[in-house]
């Protein structure tokens, strides 16, 4: 029998799906009016400039950015053309690949992040009290727990 989201729920998930919705086309405006990259290429940048010397193996950047393996090696090339991530083999297997951060790519991630981070200021933090941050962590947290 299916269970069917009361007038609460409904509201909330409703709520929820605009507020990521606009969250996310409020990044992806700014990041490229400001820094020419959409937000998902930021966010791999993000993730590789806080790896070991910068480089991750291609399946965990993948797996770390949520994104399918074809939908990863799309932005990594386009990454390429732009000199900011560069592709070497893998050590310990011949069909890896790693994903590494260049100079070039860590000054432009390094140019766009103060942009960033005061969009993601006025598009939510100043928006909600420090006790709402706490809640939407736990409950951000709560989503992402597997099980």
């Amino acid at each position: 029998m299916t269970r069917w989201l009361d007038e609460e729920q409904q509201r909330a998930w409703r709520a929820y799906l605009g507020a990521v919705a606009r969250l996310h086309a409020g990044l992806d405006a700014q990041l490229q009016a400001d820094a020419g990259m959409p937000h998902g290429y930021y966010e791999l940048l993000v993730r590789l400039s806080e790896s070991p010397d910068r480089r991750m193996r291609m399946s965990a950047l993948a797996d770390a950015a949520a994104s399918s393996r074809s939908r990863l090696s799309h932005a990594v090339a386009q990454l390429e053309g732009r000199g900011w991530v560069r592709r070497e083999p893998c050590p310990e297997d011949r069909r890896g690949q790693i994903a590494v951060l260049t100079d070039e790519g860590f000054a432009a991630l390094a140019a766009a992040a103060p942009g960033h981070v005061e969009e993601v200021r006025r598009l939510l933090v100043d928006k909600l009290t420090p006790e709402q941050m706490r809640q939407l962590r736990e409950i951000s947290e709560a989503i992402l727990t597997d099980g």
